[in-house]
């Protein structure tokens, strides 16, 4: 398995991190000032000025898959969401941010030449933005068979209604077309039939942003999550995404690539809150030492490079059978990641508060907006209980058609025969004559 970084990813990464240098890390301030002042609603000024000088440096849409002209592989394309993951501004100048490249990813795969028209190229060229409506206050959404809402045929149109919330970026004013997953066949026997995705344009009749939803406090950084009621919305058939009963096969063609930019971006952070812990470890002193040489910290630190190692590991991996040979035959690593990479950045980013004590928990060192992003994807893209069960799932099954003998992972209990052979081979054998 070479899950080392291609020539051209080397060279996009170099880029990348000047412009990091250069423009991100500089504003990032700004940026956050005007998240606070100007609020979920309103477009960031700042945004809107590095995303030109990001296209003018030809460091625009690099999540495009390797199938699409330019594009990247998900190996070559994580080392450098990894390092856009250092900065909650980043991703979105690069055009490269939650849910926009899902969203494009879907409509790219799934969309006919119309939709693809009137949406992708607008998308891709950063003229707007867009929302996914899946989650769902009602009901337990980790289970997406509980999904509610409807999508109904109604002659040359279809009907929808529902109410969705966390759908990422409803609002931001230049959001114009919403993805929604609803049901089409309510009383399908196959319950992964049942669900549809359509195309929602935000302005019509019957779409409502009722509220902006804080993470945690936090409004509109890094997500803009929402509360959206759709009542008796009205789209054309046209708008229907690969067809009805699709919406599961969308959902999962979608969510690998997801789940890899999410990791990798978790653990870019993790990086990044790393070298903040060793620099204010050496700059600090309590109890006649430096933090540095206090051996609790050391060990938070150590144990924070061994953790971002093995999750970045794991995601290469992920990446790379992703690549070779599909999502579905990857699942099972997409999902340990899933777990992995969350957990993990929670947990570092949580020692470094503790490191950095009182100031750390306010956001004058990045460590509380952190700590929000780390706590939410921790449910993001479904919560860990859900990758857990599936893992434990499919390891159970890899097991059932192997022989034990070519691998002496025998689980059975021993015969009575077996037990009296390891007996009389054992140190203390029966006696002769013991009563049996």
């Amino acid at each position: 398995m070479d899950i080392s970084q291609s020539a051209r990813s080397v060279e996009f990464g170099e880029r990348i991190r000047q412009f990091m240098a250069d423009h991100i890390y500089p504003n990032e301030r700004r940026f956050y000032q005007e998240a606070e002042r100007l609020g979920p609603w309103a477009t960031l000024p700042v945004v809107e000025e590095l995303k030109p000088v990001a296209q003018a440096a030809r460091l625009w849409n690099l999540f495009l898959p390797a199938d699409e002209p330019g594009g990247l592989s998900n190996l070559e394309y994580a080392p450098l969401c990894e390092i856009m993951g250092r900065s909650h501004l980043a991703p979105e100048v690069f055009n490269c941010s939650a849910p926009d490249t899902g969203n494009m990813e879907t409509i790219l795969r799934y969309g006919t030449d119309a939709q693809k028209e009137t949406w992708l190229k607008p998308l891709l060229a950063g003229e707007i933005r867009s929302a996914f409506a899946m989650t769902e206050p009602d009901v337990a959404s980790s289970d997406a068979t509980n999904i509610g809402s409807l999508i109904v045929r109604d002659g040359d149109q279809y009907v929808i209604n529902g109410r969705k919330w966390y759908t990422t970026g409803a609002t931001d004013p230049r959001c114009k077309i919403i993805i929604f997953m609803g049901q089409t066949d309510p009383d399908g026997a196959d319950r992964h039939r049942r669900q549809s995705m359509v195309l929602v344009p935000k302005d019509t009749p019957g779409v409502r942003v009722v509220r902006s939803l804080p993470v945690l406090g936090f409004y509109g950084v890094p997500d803009r999550a929402s509360e959206v009621v759709f009542d008796n919305v009205r789209v054309p058939l046209g708008n229907m995404l690969l067809g009805e009963g699709c919406g599961f096969e969308i959902a999962q063609g979608r969510l690998g690539p997801g789940r890899i930019h999410h990791c990798m971006r978790l653990i870019g952070l993790s990086e990044r809150v790393l070298e903040r812990m060793c620099r204010r470890a050496e700059q600090r002193v309590a109890f006649g030492k430096s933090l540095a040489e206090q051996t609790v910290t050391l060990e938070r630190i150590a144990q924070s490079r061994i953790m971002i190692e093995q999750a970045r590991l794991l995601t290469l991996k992920a990446a790379h059978m992703m690549d070779s040979v599909g999502n579905k035959a990857a699942r099972q690593e997409i999902a340990m990641i899933k777990v992995v990479a969350p957990n993990m950045a929670q947990q570092i980013v949580d020692w470094a508060i503790q490191l950095f004590g009182g100031g750390g928990t306010s956001n004058d060192h990045f460590l509380a907006a952190a700590l929000a992003t780390t706590r939410l994807l921790r449910l993001a893209d479904g919560p860990d209980e859900v990758h857990r069960n599936q893992i434990g799932r499919l390891e159970i099954r890899r097991y059932q058609n192997t022989d034990p003998a070519r691998t002496g992972g025998e689980g059975r209990q021993l015969s009575t025969n077996e037990s009296e052979a390891w007996s009389r081979g054992g140190l203390w054998p029966s006696p002769e004559g013991a009563p049996h």
